[in-house]
């Protein structure tokens, strides 16, 4: 599915105030062939997916000084996405995860833009992650083939993001 088909009817409310359950959080990610894609044609990681984890992995430095005992310094943030589900063939996301470039690709073979955000507000974070696939479908006999895929930040941080759905341009003579 497409962002700009989950997020259609939608209207995230920059005011939003209350509990967000996971089921509100979107992560969506550039599955084009050019890498390129309009934001709105990013693939959602929805169809099959039973867990999706967000973690930030924070670096740190531990010194002790004189006087001053134990001090921890925060260096660095790596954010990683935990997607995992049930192998459903035909969801956009999935078969671009487990494509045969994907799973043995290297480097920046792997690197694709992504966008994730909170539905409710449109408020998030928009970067560049490298696909990496752990499982293409284990499990037991008679039961679903399990997927496990992590998405990890590549280089530069990750910027501020806010959906905003698009506008739909006027044609001459219509108003």
């Amino acid at each position: 599915m497409k962002l700009s088909e989950l997020m259609a009817g939608l209207t995230p409310d920059a005011n939003f105030e209350g509990f967000v359950t996971n089921d509100d959080m979107v992560l969506a990610i550039d599955c084009s062939e050019s890498g390129k894609a309009d934001v709105g044609d990013y693939a959602v990681a929805q169809m099959g997916v039973t867990g999706l984890d967000a973690n930030l992995n924070p670096i740190t430095q531990d010194k002790t000084y004189i006087r001053a005992g134990q001090s921890t310094m925060k260096t660095g943030n790596q954010r990683a996405f935990k997607v995992s589900g049930d192998r459903y063939v035909g969801d956009e996301f999935q078969d671009f995860a487990l494509s045969h470039n994907i799973m043995y690709g290297t480097g920046s073979k792997v690197i694709r833009p992504y966008v994730y955000f909170c539905a409710l507000n449109g408020k998030g974070e928009k970067g560049t992650a490298s696909i990496i696939v752990n499982s293409d479908g284990s499990g037991n006999a008679g039961e679903s083939a399990a997927v496990d895929i992590e998405v990890k930040k590549a280089n530069a941080a990750p910027t501020e993001y806010t959906y905003t759905a698009p506008t739909t341009p006027v044609t001459p003579g219509e108003q």
